[in-house]
C-alpha cells in the first residue's frame, strides 16, 4: 500500500532568480576507468592515455538550459563497426577492451537549440606492444658455399608498438652495442614497416654462432612489460627449400581424389608448413596435414592456385603453387555472323556466313569442337572452312565459315565440344540456316509500355522478339541514378523477354530497357526497346503526429499535408475526434489544374470539451495515412535547471542535506498562466511520497524558479516529481533524481564537511606513488569473509548506508606498506586551517595513520602534521589537527600497515575550515562506540525533521 502524504512547512516558498536562463550548450569532455595518464592532471581535453584491452570511459560534463542532448562521433583511425555506424548518444561513452584501431579524435556534441552546439574533442591514444618477430638474412652476394660460414648475416628484429619500442640486443646474457665488439652493427633500416632493429655480425666468427635476444620495451607505460624473443644460430642455420609431388599445373576428372604433396629440401630450424587456396579458403573436406594436402570427390568449384609456404624466419619464405584445373564444361552458345565485309545483317545467298560456337570450360584450351551437318561430319572444302581462335570472337572459339553461300548450304549445322578420353559429357548446340532465318526485332506488346502495380504486388515486364532464332533479351535500367536491377545485378537475361519482379518497391519505378543479345542468335547490332515501371504506394503525410496547445476560448487551425504519393493528390479527406466521425470541413477553392495536397480542420475555441485527439485520414486511392493532433489546454512540463552551483547542502550535526531545485517553466505563453506546481519528493525504493502545492505568480518564459527541499537523508537519492497547474487544470509533469554530492570545492567556513558518500569522493584521490589505495565501503559493502577483530561495522552516524574509507591489511599487503588518499589542491586564503576528522584504530596489528600537507607553492613538499600508532578499540574518535599552508595546498591521509592483517585502519567526516582548531583534541560528544561496547551510537536523522507537518494521508 503506497502512502501519500501533504507536506507543508518542510519545504521553503519558491521564489525567482531573474529571467533569461536559457543558455546555448557547454561541454567538457572528462575520463574515467583504465586509463594510465601520462599527464599529472586529472582532467585532459588533449590526450588521453589507455592500454589495448581496458575498458574506455568518457563523460561529456554538459551544462546549458535545456539541458543538453549529447552526442559521441568519431574520426581519425577506423573504429568498430558499430561504432562507425551509429553514434551514441548518451552522455558517457563506455568501450570495453579497446583495441588500437579505436585510436583517434572522439568529439562530445552537445545542442539544447539555444545557440550554436557545443563541439568538444579529446584523442585517445591506446598503448600495446606486441611480440616481436626475429628474421635472420644474408647479403645476396653472399650465398655461395655453405649458406652461414664466413659470411655477414643480418638479424633483423620487428615489433609493432605505441609508443615507439626501445630494443636492446643480447648474446647470450651479454647486451651488445657497437663500443663493445667491433665485429657487430646496430642500425635502423629505411622503408620498413613497423618498427625495426637490424644486428648485423660481420664475417661471422667462432663465437658469434650463439643464442641471439632482442628485447622490446615501451618503458613500462600503462604497465605494459617488456618482451623478448630468442634465436639460436649454429653453422647449419638455413633458409627453407621445397619441391612438389606434382606438376605446377595439375588437371584432374571431376570425383577424383587428389592428393598432393609438399617436401622440404631444405631449412634449419626445421620449418613449418602452411597450404592455402587462392581465391578463398581450402575447400569444405580438404585436410592438410603437414605438407600433405588431401582433397576428396574434387568438383568444379575447388579449381583454383593452391600454394604452400615453408617458413623458418630464415631468409625469405620458399613458397610453391600449384594450378588445379578440374575439367568442366557449361554454358554452350552459338553466333551467326552474316557478310561483315558487305555490312550485312541478313543471310543472302552470294554471301560469306559465319557460324560459331564457345563453350566455358576448364582448361579452355584442351576443348576441341566438331561440326555437323544434317546429322554428318562436315567436310571441309575450298567453301568451308573450319577455324579456331577467331580474333573478334571469345578465346578458343571454333567457327564455321560458309564461302559464297549456295541454296545446298541450307540445312542443320550441329557443333559438338568435348573433352577427348575425359568423363565430362559433351556440350552441343543446333544451329538451323534456311530462307526463314532472319535476325530479331524486339517490341513492347500492345498496352504493355506502362506498367502500373501497387507497392508490394507482383509486376512483370514483357517484350517481344521476333525472328528466327530468337535470342534471349537482356534487361537493364535506364535511370542513372538506380542502375543495378532489383536482384542487384547491372544485366539481367531472360528467354522469354519476361522480367518477373516480385513484391516491387517504391524505388524500383522507373524505365526498364530490353534489348536481344549477340549470341544463341544473330551477331548483329542489339535491338531494344522500353518499359516504364509506375509503382502507387500509400501516401506519406505531416505531421503523422503533433501536440497543439493553445489557451482556453483560443481558435486552432489543424492541417495534415500530403508529402509524397502516387498518386500524388488528396482523393479523400476523414476527419475524427475521439474517435467519432466529424462532418467534412469546407474545402479550400483548389488552384487550377493542381489537385488538393492538405485537408484543414479549424476549431472556434479551444475549451475542455473539445480537447483531446483528433485524427485526420487521408486516402489517395491506394491506401491511407493519419495525422494525429492531440488538443489541450494544459501547460507544457517544467524544465529541470541542472547548472545550480553547490545544489547540495550538507548538516555537520546529521546525516541529513538540503537541494536546491531550480526550474523554468516551458512555452508558459503558449496557455493559460500557471497558477501553481505540485511537488511530489520520494525516495528511492520507499513508496511513501511527499506532496506540497506551490502557489506562483505569473511565470515568464525563460524565468528561473527555485525550491529548497530539506532534511534528506546522506546519501539517499531522491525522485522528484514536478507538475504545473493552470485554470484548465494539470499540466505535463516532469521528473528527475537528485543524488547527493559532496563538496569539492576550496574551503570555507560551512559545508565542507566530507562523509565520503559519493563516488567522487569529494574529489580526494589515490596516490599513483604509493603501495596500494584507501577502500570505500559501508556495512551492506563490506566483504563477509571480511577478517574480524578489526575494522569498522559501520560508518559514523552508525546507519548501515554510511560510507566511510579504510585501508584492508590483509594479503598481499606487507609490513610497511602505505597507502595514501590526497585531496584536492585548496588556495590558501587564511593563515590557519583546522582539519577535523573522525579515525577508527582496531585490531592487535594496528600501524600508524599520518595526516601530512603538502605544499605547492615551489614544488610538492609534504610535511607531517598529525601521527598516531596502535590499537585505539573499537570506536570512532575524533581528532583535530591545526596546519598553516603558505601556499596551495593538499592534505594526505596516510595508512601504514602494521605487523599482521588485524590491522584495518578507517576515517570519516572529514571536514577543513579556516580558523584555529578547538582546545580540546578530542570532543567527549563526538566519540562513537561501535554496538555491543556499552555506549550508544548517534541516534539516525528524521526523513524531513520535526518541522514537519502531516496534513494529509492518502491510501492507495
Amino acid at each position: 500500500m503506497e502512502v501519500t502524504c501533504l507536506l507543508l512547512l518542510a519545504l521553503i516558498p519558491v521564489h525567482c532568480r531573474g529571467q533569461g536562463v536559457y543558455a546555448p550548450a557547454q561541454a567538457q569532455i572528462v575520463h574515467a576507468g583504465q586509463a594510465c595518464v601520462v599527464k599529472e592532471d586529472n582532467i585532459s581535453e588533449r590526450v588521453y592515455t589507455i592500454r589495448e584491452g581496458d575498458t574506455l570511459v568518457l563523460q561529456c560534463l554538459v551544462t546549458g538550459h535545456p539541458r543538453p542532448q549529447v552526442r559521441w562521433t568519431k574520426t581519425a583511425g577506423s573504429a568498430s563497426d558499430k561504432f562507425q555506424e551509429t553514434s551514441v548518444f548518451n552522455e558517457t561513452l563506455r568501450i570495453e577492451r579497446i583495441a588500437r584501431t579505436q585510436g583517434g579524435r572522439y568529439y562530445c556534441k552537445a545542442e539544447n537549440g539555444v545557440g550554436v552546439p557545443a563541439i568538444k574533442s579529446i584523442r585517445v591514444d591506446v598503448q600495446y606492444l606486441d611480440e616481436p618477430v626475429l628474421t635472420v638474412h644474408q647479403t645476396v652476394s653472399d650465398v655461395r658455399g655453405n649458406f652461414y660460414q664466413e659470411k655477414t648475416v643480418f638479424l633483423r628484429c620487428t615489433v609493432n608498438s605505441n609508443p615507439p619500442a626501445r630494443f636492446i640486443w643480447k648474446r647470450g646474457s651479454d647486451t651488445l652495442s657497437h663500443s663493445q665488439d667491433n665485429g657487430v652493427d646496430i642500425y635502423e633500416p629505411l622503408y620498413t614497416q613497423g618498427e625495426t632493429k637490424v644486428l648485423k655480425l660481420k664475417n661471422l666468427r667462432p663465437q658469434d654462432y650463439a643464442s641471439y635476444t632482442c628485447q622490446v620495451s615501451v618503458r613500462n607505460v600503462c604497465g605494459i612489460p617488456d618482451k623478448a624473443i630468442t634465436f639460436r644460430l649454429t653453422n647449419t642455420t638455413a633458409p627453407p627449400a621445397l619441391k612438389l609431388s606434382v606438376n605446377e599445373t595439375l588437371v584432374v576428372n571431376p570425383g577424383e581424389n587428389v592428393t598432393v604433396q609438399c617436401l622440404l629440401t631444405g631449412g634449419d630450424p626445421l620449418p613449418q608448413l602452411q597450404w592455402s587456396h587462392g581465391p578463398g579458403p581450402l575447400p569444405l573436406g580438404a585436410l592438410a596435414q603437414g605438407g600433405i594436402l588431401s582433397i576428396p570427390s574434387v568438383q568444379a568449384l575447388d579449381s583454383g592456385y593452391y600454394n604452400c609456404t615453408a617458413t623458418n624466419n630464415v631468409g625469405n619464405p620458399a613458397k610453391k603453387t600449384v594450378n588445379l584445373l578440374v575439367r568442366s564444361m557449361k554454358n554452350a552458345t552459338f553466333q551467326i555472323t552474316p557478310d561483315v565485309i558487305k555490312e550485312s545483317e541478313n543471310i543472302q545467298l552470294g554471301q560469306d556466313l559465319k557460324l560459331s560456337c564457345h563453350v566455358d570450360a576448364v582448361p579452355q584450351e584442351k576443348v576441341t569442337y566438331q561440326w555437323f551437318k544434317n546429322g554428318k561430319p562436315a567436310r571441309m572444302s575450298k567453301r568451308l572452312l573450319v577455324t579456331r581462335n577467331d580474333p573478334e570472337l571469345p578465346a578458343v572459339t571454333s567457327s564455321l565459315e560458309l564461302i559464297d553461300l549456295h541454296f545446298s548450304d541450307y540445312g542443320t549445322y550441329l557443333c559438338v565440344a568435348s573433352f577427348p578420353g575425359a568423363p565430362v559429357p559433351d556440350l552441343s548446340v543446333e544451329v538451323n540456316i534456311s530462307s526463314e532465318t532472319v535476325p530479331p526485332t524486339i517490341s513492347v506488346p500492345k498496352g504493355r509500355a506502362i506498367v502500373t502495380v501497387r507497392e508490394g504486388s507482383p509486376a512483370e515486364l514483357q517484350c517481344e522478339v521476333r525472328g528466327k532464332p530468337r535470342p534471349p533479351v537482356l534487361w537493364s535500367r535506364v535511370d542513372k541514378e538506380a542502375a543495378l536491377l532489383p536482384s542487384g545485378l547491372p544485366v539481367e537475361e531472360t528467354p522469354d523477354g519476361k522480367l518477373r519482379l516480385e513484391r516491387v518497391s517504391r524505388d524500383m519505378s522507373g524505365t526498364y530497357r530490353c534489348q536481344t543479345a549477340r549470341y544463341n542468335g544473330f551477331n548483329v547490332r542489339p535491338r531494344e526497346a522500353q518499359v516504364q515501371l509506375n509503382v502507387q504506394f500509400p501516401p506519406e503525410v505531416e505531421p503523422s503526429s503533433q501536440d497543439v496547445r493553445q489557451a482556453l476560448g483560443r481558435p486552432v487551425l489543424l492541417r495534415c499535408s500530403l508529402l509524397r504519393g502516387s498518386p500524388q493528390r488528396i482523393a479523400s479527406a476523414v476527419w475524427r475526434f475521439k474517435g467519432q466521425l466529424l462532418p467534412p470541413p469546407p474545402a479550400a477553392a483548389p488552384v487550377a489544374g493542381e489537385a488538393s495536397d492538405h485537408s484543414e480542420l479549424r476549431l472556434d475555441a479551444v475549451t475542455r470539451d473539445s480537447s483531446g485527439s483528433y485524427e485526420c485520414s487521408v486516402s489517395n486511392d491506394v491506401g491511407s495515412a493519419v495525422c494525429l493532433f492531440q488538443v489541450s489546454a494544459k501547460a507544457y512540463s517544467p524544465e529541470f535547471y541542472f547548472d545550480t552551483p553547490n545544489p547540495t547542502r550538507s548538516h555537520k550535526l546529521s546525516k541529513n542535506y538540503s537541494y536546491v531545485l531550480q526550474w523554468t517553466q516551458r512555452e508558459p505563453d503558449a496557455v493559460d498562466p500557471v497558477l501553481n506546481y505540485r511537488l511530489s519528493v520520494r525516495q528511492l525504493n520507499q513508496h511513501s511520497a511527499m506532496v506540497k502545492a506551490i502557489p506562483v505568480r505569473r511565470v515568464e518564459k525563460g524565468q528561473l524558479l527555485e525550491y529548497m527541499l530539506t532534511d534528506l537523508r546522506v546519501p539517499h537519492s531522491y525522485e522528484v516529481r514536478l507538475t504545473p497547474y493552470t485554470t484548465y487544470g494539470a499540466g505535463d509533469m516532469a521528473s528527475r533524481i537528485i543524488h547527493y554530492t559532496e563538496p569539492i570545492n576550496s574551503p570555507s567556513l560551512s559545508d565542507n564537511t566530507c562523509h565520503f558518500e559519493d563516488e567522487k569522493i569529494c574529489g580526494y584521490t589515490q596516490d599513483l606513488t604509493d603501495n596500494f589505495d584507501w577502500t570505500r565501503q559501508n556495512a551492506l559493502t563490506q566483504n563477509p569473509k571480511r577478517s574480524p577483530n578489526t575494522g569498522p561495522p559501520t560508518d559514523v552516524s552508525g546507519t548501515p548506508e554510511g560510507y566511510y574509507m579504510f585501508i584492508e591489511t590483509s594479503r598481499p599487503r606487507e609490513l610497511g606498506d602505505r597507502a595514501r588518499l590526497v585531496s584536492p589542491l585548496y588556495n590558501a586564503s587564511a593563515k590557519f586551517y583546522c582539519v577535523s576528522f573522525f579515525y577508527h584504530m582496531y585490531g592487535k596489528h594496528i600501524g600508524s595513520l599520518n595526516l601530512l600537507v603538502r605544499s605547492r607553492n615551489k614544488g610538492a613538499l609534504d610535511t607531517h602534521a598529525w601521527s598516531l600508532s596502535g590499537n585505539k578499540g573499537n570506536v570512532w574518535q575524533q581528532a583535530h589537527v591545526p596546519i598553516n599552508p603558505s601556499g596551495p595546498f593538499q592534505i594526505i591521509f596516510e595508512g601504514v600497515r602494521g605487523s599482521g592483517y588485524l590491522g584495518d585502519i578507517a576515517i570519516d567526516d572529514v571536514t577543513l575550515k579556516k580558523g584555529e582548531c578547538p582546545r580540546k583534541q578530542i570532543d567527549p560528544n563526538k566519540v562513537v562506540v561501535m554496538p555491543g561496547s556499552g555506549v550508544p551510537h548517534q541516534p539516525r536523522p528524521q526523513l524531513w525533521g520535526p518541522v514537519a507537518i502531516f496534513l494529509l494521508a492518502l491510501q492507495r
